[in-house]
């Protein structure tokens, strides 16, 4: 294998959708913000937000959170009384 070829397979981004939990918005142009749970290159599952692509194979630049990252989220959110 070619120099090139291993930088080309180690700077390629994999994932797993684990778990949709849901739908924040809908654009549109049919592109989704939504909340999932997501491995990402084959770690540990993240509660994840950002756009796709109606097939789920473009996304948007996002945000990762590890679940406690998540809950503390939760709770600011909860005390902002939205």
């Amino acid at each position: 294998m070619a120099v090139n070829e291993r930088e080309r397979e180690r700077d390629e981004i994999t994932f797993e959708t684990v778990e949709h939990v849901g739908v924040i918005s809908v654009y549109p142009t049919g592109w989704k913000k939504e909340l999932n749970v997501v491995s990402w290159n084959g770690g540990n599952p993240k509660y994840d937000v950002r756009d796709w692509d109606p097939n789920h194979e473009h996304m948007s630049r996002g945000i990762t959170l590890h679940k406690d990252e998540a809950k503390k989220l939760f709770e600011l959110l909860k005390e902002r009384k939205l």
